[in-house]
């Protein structure tokens, strides 16, 4: 048959009976004749757990050290179910992201995977047996251990995936697959029944938590064929691929959101290109994420610029900016948290003009004041007051009518 990478993540194994059910899936997924490789998250909330351990005893834990830490959740998931595989009488091997032969970049936290060598993992399967291999990490050329970020056990799965030339990833999680918004917060939200690749990589970046911005970056540079379905429910899920048919009107086919952002405005630059290079490429080596950048000149012939970032890369960034600021030529700078970011995805607004015009104006006839605006062609991004999120998500997912669309593909 072929090579099946399977994941599952941490709901899915959850306890005891759920990884009861995993394996039940991975032994299915054998029995059909397939090589099977699966990739595990930490149980249940492990991974809050043990970073809440670490606030406790550090208001600015150290990065490496939290790489350590964070890395064990996997680890004990692994042996759990291969364990329980051994028990039912099917042959596997446990192995963490090093083993496994993930190596990435040195970076903790969000490190990037660069190779997977997989000399070993194919060993394995030559041999009949099940892998289960530990998401979320891997390790540098000189032994440190990193993790992938927070989700990074998708793209673990896919990237194993296209090292393997597997026939299929499929990415099983507690929902039964991509919907056109997040249904815990959106009751009317619908399942997709297939996104594209493109759309899918915005909404992933954008906020849906359903599948790791990385993975699907990996899904589409190396065309790997991706399901998104519940471990729980024996549904279909949903398909990405890199061309879905949909219906002719479908022209927004998700809404998107994100809590925890700040707005950084950087006053007194001079006008120049070199300031702005300067600014951004200060920041990138430092591993800062932006996202939202807006310009503008004053009447004194002086230079304004805000831009996005995580909540969780304000310190960093002051930091980074204050130590900076005589280089840089900047006057002073401004912070304004609790933001969050709104956004409508669908490869369909690049032929339809006046989506965004409707966008602003039904968070306008909503009082749903607008601070930042990005746009692509197929994603429009609005910066918002975080307590006004869920409500301007729930007001354009009504207007874009996402709930009354059947999806006929």
């Amino acid at each position: 048959m072929g090579i099946i990478v399977q994941k599952f993540g941490g709901t899915s194994v959850g306890n005891v009976e759920r990884i009861k059910n995993t394996v039940n899936r991975i032994i299915e997924e054998k029995e059909k004749g397939n090589d099977v490789v699966v990739v595990v998250s930490a149980m249940g909330k492990t991974t809050d757990q043990l970073v809440s351990l670490a606030n406790e005893l550090s208001s600015y834990p150290a990065k490496r050290e939290m790489d350590m830490l964070l890395s064990t959740g996997e680890q004990v998931t692994i042996s759990l179910v291969a364990m329980a595989l051994i028990d039912r009488g099917y042959d596997a091997v446990s192995y963490t992201g090093w083993q496994a032969g993930i190596v990435t970049e040195a970076v903790h936290g969000n490190a990037r995977i660069l190779e997977i060598r997989t000399d070993k993992i194919k060993s394995h399967l030559e041999k009949g047996q099940i892998v289960i291999v530990a998401g979320f990490q891997g390790v540098t050329e000189e032994g440190e251990i990193t993790t992938l970020g927070r989700g990074g056990s998708d793209t673990t799965s896919v990237a194993l995936a296209a090292a393997l030339h597997a026939d299929r990833c499929i990415i099983f999680t507690d929902v039964t697959g991509v919907f056109t918004s997040d249904p815990r917060y959106i009751p009317n939200a619908r399942k997709l029944q297939a996104i594209s690749y493109d759309e899918m990589l915005e909404l992933a970046n954008l906020g849906a938590g359903v599948l790791h911005a990385r993975a699907v970056e990996f899904a589409k540079n190396f065309s790997v064929p991706l399901e998104v379905c519940s471990s729980l429910e024996k549904v279909e899920g949903t398909f990405i691929e890199e061309e879905v048919a949909v219906e002719k009107n479908l022209i927004v086919r998700g809404v998107a959101f994100e809590d925890a952002i700040t707005r950084v405005t950087i006053f007194g630059l001079e006008n120049g290109f070199r300031n702005l290079s300067d600014i951004f490429t200060i920041l990138a080596d430092h591993h800062i994420d932006v996202d939202i950048i807006i310009q503008n000149q004053t009447a004194d012939n002086k230079t304004y610029l805000s831009f996005s970032i995580k909540d969780k890369d304000l310190k960093d960034t002051a930091d980074i900016l204050e130590f900076n600021k005589a280089r840089l030529g900047i006057d002073h700078f401004e912070t304004e948290t609790g933001l969050s970011k709104v956004s409508i995805i669908g490869s369909g607004m690049v032929s339809n003009p006046g989506v965004a015009a409707k966008m602003f104006q039904v968070l306008a006839d909503n009082g749903i004041a607008i601070k930042m605006i990005s746009t692509s062609e197929i994603k429009v991004s609005t910066v918002v007051d975080e307590k006004e999120m869920i409500r301007a998500a729930q007001c354009l997912h009504n207007a874009f009518e996402l709930d009354a669309v059947e999806q006929n593909i």
